[in-house]
């Protein structure tokens, strides 16, 4: 599948570093933004700006209903029943924080067991860590093969009565590795425990339906979905939200206030307390629409592309290891390279204009269990091509003569 067209879209992509063409493979930190979402954000700001709900006024109205459009998007988007499950966060890292702290810290007791991968992000560890210290709750570490897969056998045997939370990414940042989501939400749920999905890397590359997984908590994050930073969704089961306390409390959330006692909407307003991040939700769906104008089907073909064509020129390189070689994954490849620290490469290759991610990516027991410091990291997305995995290649191999001359 071509999608050079698509590259055309992203201004980014227009420039030179260090005199060089730009090759932008760091899409699994952040995706590079089309011009239809850099419009949508100055076109609120232009003209549109105004807070949103309670007001009368126009601008006020008219923000509150693109404001409340893009929550539909989002909703339909990943197939949630209702607009009321969509909860606009700052991104996926608090979106799991509000899930630990609200229905974590009312849930959990002490014995209980909270599972997650090795290769989870800290922003799915490093929160349920923190409430099982308050609880008393235990974290379990489900394994992965040495390709980078979950042992999904490991997996039923470590799930039993105590077992109330089961938290894992869809999609590895530093992996890419696809997980067998559904088969884990089922498994999970034959015990009596509630799942979260990690949506993080999986929102821009494959089709997510909620009501077919029967997850009871989805996270992602706006930016690596095209959208702007600082703007990310939570998604719960409406009938579970409802029964959680509050994260944050303030305007926009409130029911009834008195003196001493204050009372709380459902969700999702009892969920945004404050003035909520307006223009990135309203230009969240311009993103989104913008993934849909595309279709799944052909970006998982062009990304498909990328990973053979990818795997077969890495492999030409004797002097690199690919950490992560899972069945089933995204174009996403983790390096070391021999001889060469990862941080040494990255320098290396920026000074070819091609921007990579270097280090432990937010998954430090993921490189314990490779037992490696950290890694060089390229990450694709639909606006790259096979130049820039030849670019890619040039750049190693200028770095492994540097270093071993």
């Amino acid at each position: 599948m071509n999608l050079n067209h698509i590259r055309e879209q992203f201004p980014t992509l227009k420039q030179k570093v260090h005199d060089k063409e730009l090759v932008y493979l760091d899409s699994a930190a952040t995706t590079l933004k089309p011009q239809c979402v850099i419009d949508r954000l100055t076109k609120y700001y232009s003209d549109e700006v105004s807070n949103v709900h309670r007001g009368i006024h126009f601008l006020s109205s008219q923000a509150t209903d693109y404001f409340e459009d893009a929550r539909r998007t989002v909703q339909n988007f990943i197939g949630a029943q209702s607009d009321q499950e969509i909860i606009f966060t700052s991104g996926t890292t608090e979106s799991i924080n509000l899930i630990a702290n609200s229905f974590g810290k009312q849930y959990l007791n002490e014995g209980d067991e909270i599972i997650v991968s090795t290769m989870e992000h800290h922003s799915n560890l490093v929160p349920w860590q923190e409430i099982a210290k308050v609880t008393g709750a235990k974290i379990i570490e489900c394994p992965i093969t040495d390709s980078g897969e979950i042992e999904i056998e490991r997996y039923k045997e470590l799930l039993n009565e105590k077992t109330k939370i089961v938290s894992i990414c869809h999609i590895s940042n530093t992996l890419g590795t696809i997980n067998p989501i559904s088969e884990m939400i089922s498994l999970a749920h034959d015990h009596d425990a509630y799942f979260v999905v990690d949506a993080a890397q999986s929102i821009a590359h494959t089709q997510i339906d909620v009501k077919n997984l029967d997850c009871d908590f989805l996270v992602f994050s706006g930016h690596k979905a095209f959208a702007p930073t600082g703007i990310g969704v939570l998604y719960g089961k409406l009938d579970l939200l409802n029964t959680l306390p509050p994260y944050q409390t303030g305007g926009g959330m409130i029911e009834k206030v008195e003196i001493s006692n204050s009372t709380f909407l459902n969700a999702p307003e009892r969920f945004e307390a404050g003035t909520p991040h307006i223009a990135g939700a309203i230009v969240l769906k311009t993103a989104l629409d913008f993934i849909t104008s595309i279709g799944f089907e052909a970006i998982a073909e062009h990304e498909n592309e990328l990973i053979q064509y990818g795997n077969e020129r890495l492999n030409e390189l004797k002097d690199v290891n690919i950490i992560g070689t899972a069945k089933s994954k995204i174009a996403v490849f983790s390096m070391s390279v021999d001889g060469v620290h990862p941080h040494d490469m990255g320098m290396i290759l920026d000074q070819q204009g091609i921007a990579v991610r270097t280090g432990h990516h937010c998954t430090g027991p993921l490189m314990s269990r490779f037992n490696v410091p950290a890694t060089t990291r390229a990450s694709f997305s639909l606006y790259n091509n096979k130049n820039d995995i030849d670019a890619l290649i040039t750049g190693i191999e200028k770095a492994l003569k540097l270093f071993k001359d």
